[in-house]
Formats: C-alpha cells, sequence, structure tokens
C-alpha cells in the first residue's frame, strides 16, 4: 500500500479519538451521566462543524436525498460509538474498554469481506494478528480485574467495537466524491437526532450549563465527534476499508500515552510492549508488499 494523504488523515483522526476517554473519565468523575456528556458534545459539535462547513463556503455538489440520508445514518454510527464506548467506560475500567472496543479491528475486515468481497491478504491477516496481540497486552487485561465486571458494560464495549467497524467501512463507500466538510456536518446531524431520541429525558438536565460540563462537552466534541470524522471522511475514501481499520489502531497507543501523561495512570512494562506491536503491525502493513 502506497503511503497518502489518506493514510495520513485517518492516522491523525484515530490520535484525536485516542483522547476522548480522559474526558468520558472526568465527566465521569464529576458526576454527569452518559446522556448529559453526549448530548452537550453533540450540540456543540453540530454547530461547530456546520458553522465552519458554511464559513469555509464547502461545496454542496453532489448531494441528493439519498445519499443525504445515506452521510446522515453514516454519522448515527459514530453516535452510536460514542454512546456505547463511553458507557462501557462508565462500568468498566478504561483499559477494557479500550480493548473491547478495539475489536473493530477484525470485525472491519470482516465486513470488507462480506460487502465488498476482497478477502484479506497474507500480510494483513499477520497484521491484525499481530495488532490483537499488541491490543491485549496494551490494554493491560493481563493484570486486570477479570472477575465481576458488569455484562452491561462487555455489552456497551462490544457494541462499540460493531458500530466503529461500521462507521469506518461507511465512510469509504458512502457519498464520496461530496466535500468532506458537507460530509461531516451531515453525518453530526444524524448523531444529534439520535442522540437526542436515545436521551430525551436526559435534555432538561444540561440547562442551566455548568462550565465543568461545558468543558468536558468541548473536549469529547472536538477529540470524539469533529476531528475524526472529519479526516475519516477525507481519508477513507483513498484506502480500503481494511487498511483503514489497521491504520486507526494508532488510537489505542494514543489513549494509553494521554492517560499516563495527562491522568498520570501507570504504564506498565507489558503495555508499553504491546504498543510496540501494534505499531510494528502497522509498519508490517505498509511496508508488508516491499518486506515479503
Amino acid at each position: 500500500m502506497k503511503l497518502n494523504k489518506g493514510v495520513i488523515y485517518i492516522l491523525l483522526g484515530a490520535s484525536f479519538f485516542g483522547f476522548t476517554p480522559i474526558f468520558a473519565k472526568l465527566g465521569f468523575s464529576f458526576g454527569y451521566s452518559l446522556g448529559q456528556i453526549n448530548i452537550v458534545q453533540m450540540v456543540i459539535s453540530f454547530f461547530l462543524l456546520w458553522s465552519l462547513t458554511l464559513i469555509k463556503r464547502a461545496s454542496f455538489n453532489g448531494l441528493n436525498k439519498k445519499n443525504i440520508v445515506q452521510i446522515m445514518i453514516t454519522g448515527c454510527l459514530i453516535g452510536l460509538t460514542s454512546i456505547f464506548y463511553y458507557g462501557s467506560m462508565e462500568y468498566l475500567p478504561a483499559s477494557l474498554a479500550i480493548i473491547l472496543m478495539f475489536q473493530f479491528v477484525w470485525i472491519g475486515i470482516i465486513l470488507e469481506w462480506i460487502f465488498s468481497k476482497i478477502k484479506p491478504a497474507p500480510i494483513t491477516i499477520l497484521s491484525i494478528i499481530l495488532i490483537l496481540i499488541g491490543v491485549f497486552f496494551a490494554s493491560n487485561f493481563v493484570n486486570g480485574d477479570k472477575g465481576g465486571l458488569p455484562y452491561k458494560g462487555l455489552i456497551f464495549g462490544i457494541l462499540s467495537a460493531f458500530t466503529y467497524a461500521g462507521f469506518i467501512f461507511c465512510s469509504g463507500k458512502v457519498a464520496v466524491n461530496v466535500d468532506p466538510w458537507t460530509r461531516s456536518s451531515l453525518m453530526v446531524t444524524g448523531s444529534i437526532i439520535l442522540v437526542f431520541i436515545v436521551f430525551m429525558h436526559d435534555i432538561p438536565t444540561v440547562l442551566p450549563l455548568e462550565s465543568d460540563l461545558l468543558t468536558i462537552a468541548v473536549g469529547v466534541s472536538l477529540f470524539g465527534a469533529v476531528l475524526p470524522p472529519l479526516f475519516f471522511a477525507a481519508g477513507a475514501p483513498l484506502v480500503s476499508g481494511g487498511v483503514a481499520n489497521i491504520l486507526t489502531s494508532i488510537e489505542l497507543p494514543i489513549a494509553i500515552l494521554s492517560a499516563s501523561l495527562i491522568l498520570s495512570e501507570v504504564v506498565t512494562p507489558l503495555q508499553w510492549l504491546g504498543i510496540a506491536i501494534i505499531l510494528v503491525a502497522i509498519a508490517c502493513n505498509e511496508l508488508g508488499t516491499k518486506l515479503f
């Protein structure tokens, strides 16, 4: 696979998404609910993305009723990912929530195989295996508490993996010729509608808006709902869905590094080993054709 702008965009989008656990955990520590965090996050994301889209005078060429609905449904997938991912962290340690969500790697390859009839190459399969091994160590699952875990958190974690893989897959298939700014704004429109429906009863609780909730919401908005979809929208059409899933694995080491530096969480040697394995797997997939 040739290194191109698509690869860079997806790596940047995944890196930004890696900071979201910090803001989500802070939000829960302040006593805010899953609904409150998601509602304010999506409202900020909606106004920010549409404002930038209009200011930049992004093109609306190529839009029609059919692909507008398709783009908004794709946005619903990132909205669901936000709900399930944060919901998992509400019940589980962040390390376990991350490893569950990271099952999107193999789920995405299967989606590509089923719907696009693209059979993964041997080097891709090797990269996936290395990534899953790296995820296992980097999540600190070996030393974590594996007993008495809430099933609700486990289910949310697995669901976040399916919705995240679906979002990445659809980002590379739906209305790829439409301006990325316009696509991202329509995606967040789908997300905000979904969140309002799911958390309808929590809407009154966000007012009056507290400064702590606003700070948390701005953080999860930028790093969870604005920057990743924007970069994925620009990069996903330039690479295959399977490659996109592998590249987004950079989110895990970013999440662990940010937790270590910002939340002062201890990163064990096994976790550093896992991070190294993931980076090797990404490099292996990038250079695999030349190396083998």
